[in-house]
C-alpha cells in the first residue's frame, strides 16, 4: 500500500477552488512532492465522457436520480483508473470536487435524496478523501463569476443564485458532519491570501 494523501476541493460555482488547486499543486510540486491534479466529473477517459453529457444541456436534462447514478458512474472510473493507483504510488491527489458535490446538488439542492447518494457512494465508491478544503465565499459573488467564464459547461450554472445559496448552506453543514477531514477558507479575501491559506490548511494536515 502506498502512503498518498486525497485532497479534494469543494466550494460553489465561481468560489475560486480551481484556481486555488492549480495554486496548491505549484507550490506542492516546488518542494518537491509528486502531485496529481484530477477533477470530477472527469479524470479518466471514460469519466470526462460522462462529464460532457451531465454538465451540459438544458436543466431539465436529465432527473437528480439519473444525475446521481451518472456521476457515481464516472467517479467509480475515476477512482479506478486514476485516484487509486496514484495514492497506491505514494502520490498526493488533488481533486477539484468529489462525492460532496454530488451530496450537495442532486442530493440535497435537486431533491431530498442524500441517503440515495450515500447508499450508492458506500456501495460503489467505498472511500471519503483524506482532506477536503473548502473555498467559502458569498453566492451572489460566486454566481458573478461563474457566469463570466463564458464555457459550455453552464448548466447548473443556468439553475441561479437559489441553488448556490442552498450549496453553500449545504457545504457548511458538510463541514460541521465531516469536522474531521473539512478545513474552511475565507474565499472573499484576496486571491494571494487565500492561496496562503490553504497551503498552510494543507501543510499542516501534510506534518501532522
Amino acid at each position: 500500500m502506498g502512503n498518498g494523501a486525497f485532497i479534494t476541493f469543494e466550494g460553489i460555482d465561481g468560489s475560486g477552488k480551481s484556481t486555488q488547486l492549480k495554486r496548491l499543486a505549484e507550490a506542492l510540486k516546488g518542494s518537491g512532492h509528486n502531485v496529481v491534479v484530477t477533477r470530477e466529473p472527469g479524470g479518466s477517459e471514460g469519466a470526462e465522457e460522462i462529464r460532457s453529457l451531465v454538465l451540459e444541456g438544458a436543466t431539465d436534462r436529465w432527473s437528480a436520480e439519473t444525475e446521481i447514478l451518472l456521476f457515481t458512474a464516472a467517479r467509480r472510473d475515476h477512482m479506478e483508473r486514476t485516484i487509486l493507483p496514484a495514492l497506491e504510488a505514494g502520490k498526493i491527489v488533488l481533486c477539484d470536487r468529489f462525492a460532496d458535490s454530488t451530496r450537495m446538488y442532486q442530493g440535497l439542492s435537486r431533491g431530498d435524496l442524500r441517503d440515495l447518494v450515500d447508499q450508492l457512494h458506500d456501495l460503489m465508491i467505498g472511500r471519503e478523501p483524506d482532506l477536503t478544503v473548502l473555498i467559502d465565499m458569498d453566492p451572489a459573488t460566486g454566481l458573478a463569476r461563474a457566469k463570466g467564464r463564458q464555457t459550455s459547461e453552464e448548466r447548473f450554472e443556468d439553475f441561479g443564485q437559489e441553488l448556490q445559496n442552498k450549496m453553500r448552506a449545504g457545504f457548511l453543514d458538510l463541514a460541521r458532519e465531516f469536522a474531521d477531514r473539512y478545513r474552511i477558507i475565507d474565499g472573499d479575501q484576496s486571491m494571494d491570501d487565500v492561496a496562503a491559506d490553504v497551503l498552510k490548511s494543507v501543510l499542516d494536515y501534510l506534518n501532522d
